[in-house]
């Protein structure tokens, strides 16, 4: 098994920082739900994309996130999935291996994860404790902050063997771009996050190529003109070798289901990852060139672990079915590149099954464009609802009707994604399909909905 070596005292800081806190804390430790909502809190600090907090906040515990080798995942679509498939080989392969995402769909604690199992509750009030007193008294790190640095102490604590780290908000100024990593990888580039990222493919690609480091190796997904120019200079500029799809590896394939790669030195026939769309064959492709680059460089992969760890992969919320008779899907696209993949992956399925009607419940926050969204789908679908999730930044189904107007004068509006499902049953015949999207939030209500879990209230 790969484990990259540390100064022992490296690790000894960290736990005699920890052992400090928890004795000098004056107060008793606080009860899960009151650790969830002052996480939830931290929201209200916003979004502010920086370094500085986060390196100043490792440094006090330790740096954590020195203490395992990082292959770290960045794009606009595609970037979720790619991790949970390389997770999921290196898990097979035997390694112990932690992986970070987000955001949750209904549990706080699958952003963390060990072995596919989520940092349990008592791990995460120990740690929010710890970080707590780190943070006081001059460091005000914002909910995103705060969560990687959960992590990437949780991560030490288990004493994990290799890190997958998803990318939260662009890249250059991210709080998980403080890991020098074994490799990275960049899945796709559209417009999404503009506010923070910038309005053009071009600006987007620049925040997002902030994750290649020097003489770190960056694995590119499809990716058009001019984002790549962008990304590729940036790499030139640092001496960070690309190796880009359909050019230096390709996955190819009816459908994810039985499909062939080919890379830089590993070459695999008849594989079967059971995450659905054919889009799937990119974020393959992706993991499987990660995969090699862990390989060369120490993290120990063999041919049966890939074919193992594609087969068991999951990854809730994306094309996910999640009931039957109708069959209720849902698919956390949110912008037009994932609502353009979703559309043809809808058109395939009524064109296997010409009957069936086509239901789309859709939900989005303020800053999407509900209009570019909708305009692939719109001609797939037979009934719209609009609905909103229970946040205070999701537009309401009468904000999304308004903007919609001239192009989807159909359109019904459910004040709540409970009612939306009602609505969209009661219309439904058991051969048609309810597609649930818009948004990784309602997709978690309505997950949530249908399992009878409760929400965890930080989801953003």
């Amino acid at each position: 098994m790969f484990a990259t070596a540390f100064p022992d005292d490296h690790f000894r800081i960290l736990v005699s920082f920890d052992v400090n806190m928890q004795c000098e804390s004056p107060v008793a430790p606080m009860t899960y739900p009151a650790t969830v909502q002052f996480l939830y809190g931290l929201q209200l600090h916003g979004i502010k994309l920086g370094l500085e907090t986060i390196r100043t906040l490792l440094a006090r515990v330790g740096d954590p996130h020195r203490q395992y080798p990082v292959l770290h995942i960045g794009g606009t679509n595609g970037k979720g999935s790619t991790a949970a498939m390389t997770a999921s080989i290196l898990q097979a392969s035997g390694h112990r291996v932690g992986l970070y995402t987000s955001p949750h769909l209904i549990d706080f604690r699958e952003r963390i994860r060990v072995n596919g199992e989520m940092i349990p509750e008592s791990r995460v009030i120990h740690g929010v404790e710890l970080l707590r007193a780190a943070s006081a008294p001059d460091l005000a790190p914002t909910f995103f902050e705060f969560t990687t640095a959960l992590a990437f102490h949780h991560f030490a604590e288990c004493q994990v063997d290799v890190v997958v780290l998803e990318v939260g908000l662009g890249g250059r100024f991210d709080a998980t771009n403080v890991v020098e990593p074994l490799a990275a990888a960049i899945t796709t580039i559209g417009l999404d996050h503009e506010a923070y990222l910038g309005s053009t493919t071009e600006a987007i690609a620049m925040e997002k190529a902030g994750i290649i480091k020097p003489g770190v190796p960056v694995v590119l997904g499809r990716i058009g003109e001019p984002a790549s120019r962008v990304i590729e200079e940036r790499a030139s500029t640092v001496g960070a070798p690309v190796l880009r799809l359909d050019r230096d590896f390709r996955c190819e394939g009816s459908s994810p289901t039985d499909c062939g790669y080919t890379g830089f030195g590993l070459r695999l026939d008849h594989l079967s990852c059971p995450l659905q769309g054919r889009f799937q064959l990119d974020n393959v492709a992706c993991s499987l060139a990660l995969i090699e680059l862990a390989h060369e460089r120490g993290v120990t992969v063999t041919e049966t672990s890939v074919r193992a760890g594609l087969q068991q992969v999951a990854w809730e919320g994306r094309l996910e079915i999640v009931g039957q008779e109708p069959t209720v899907m849902v698919d956390g696209a949110h912008n037009p590149a994932a609502a353009t993949v979703l559309a043809e992956y809808l058109s395939e399925w009524k064109r296997v099954r010409p009957a069936a009607r086509l239901c789309l419940i859709v939900g989005m926050m303020r800053d999407k464009h509900p209009r570019e969204f909708l305009a692939p789908l719109l001609p797939l679908i037979d009934t719209l609802i609009l609905t909103q999730a229970d946040l205070p930044r999701a537009a309401l189904g009468s904000e999304l009707r308004l903007l919609l107007e001239h192009d989807a004068p159909f359109a019904q509006v459910a004040t709540t994604p409970s009612d939306a499902l009602a609505m969209a049953k009661h219309s439904a015949a058991a051969s048609d399909v309810v597609c649930v999207t818009g948004s990784l939030m309602l997709v978690g209500e309505i997950k949530a909905l249908l399992r009878g879990d409760s929400l965890s209230p930080v989801r953003g």
